[in-house]
């Protein structure tokens, strides 16, 4: 399974209003693994960019002024990510500037150039509902280091986003931690698969632990002026035992 993890870099908000892509970055991922293959461009975009939008990435004109026009480097763009998953966050916003970029030389759109695209954000919404889920939100939440983000960069965004997937998309792999899989060739170890959970242990609860436990529950009783909801929960079960 083949992603491409991507963000561009914008001279504003709005395609529409004349506005273009002025750098480009791609993070490949092979099979949930970052290969270490990129695609890193910066593009000339025959304006100059909004003060916000400047104040945001500091790509100013006179930097961008020798660099490739997007028509110059759009082959290069779409052999790279060709057959793809596409993930962006906020994909929406990056993909209306690649739509615009293309149908301006008639190449189509985006979506007809690679598998599908994926909205990160949208994920990290369903994930945290009501949460912060910007790039450096999710970052904080999966201990990711983006200490050295001092101003937006495509390539490095990518980057960050890239860990940031593979953590919010890892789920749990195993029920036991450091099994060991020599068994599916042969060893001692034991899979997962074959796991029996009749041999784990029965711990029970000591008279000392439940002596403290019952006291624990009248110290809740009395905080709730009445029969806790703990101790309503077994007191029916001590009596049919």
């Amino acid at each position: 399974m083949r992603q491409i993890i991507f963000d561009t870099e914008t001279t504003g908000l709005d395609p529409a209003q004349g506005h273009r892509i002025i750098e480009i970055g791609c993070v490949e991922i092979i099979n949930r693994t970052v290969t270490g293959n990129t695609l890193h461009l910066y593009l000339n975009p025959d304006r100059d960019s909004d003060p916000e939008a400047l104040a945001v990435h500091g790509l100013t004109t006179e930097f961008l002024a020798d660099k490739p026009r997007f028509a110059e480097v759009a082959d290069q763009f779409l052999d790279f990510i060709r057959g793809a998953e596409l993930i962006a966050h906020n994909a929406s916003f990056d993909v209306k500037f690649f739509n615009a970029e293309l149908a301006s030389i008639g190449r189509g759109e985006l979506a007809a150039h690679c598998g599908q695209i994926t909205d990160s954000l949208l994920h990290a919404r369903s994930l945290y509902p009501g949460k912060r889920n910007s790039l450096d939100a999710l970052c904080d939440r999966y201990g990711i280091s983006n200490a050295h983000r001092t101003l937006h960069g495509a390539l490095l965004d990518s980057q960050l986003l890239a860990e940031v997937w593979l953590a919010m998309t890892r789920g749990q792999d195993a029920l036991l931690i450091d099994v060991d899989d020599t068994a599916q060739t042969g060893g001692a170890g034991l899979a997962l698969g074959a796991f029996d959970g009749s041999v784990l242990p029965v711990v029970y609860a000591t008279d000392a632990e439940l002596a403290e436990h019952d006291e624990y529950l009248s110290a809740l009783d009395k905080a709730a002026g009445g029969t806790s909801v703990w101790r309503a929960l077994t007191e029916p079960q001590a009596e049919a035992a």
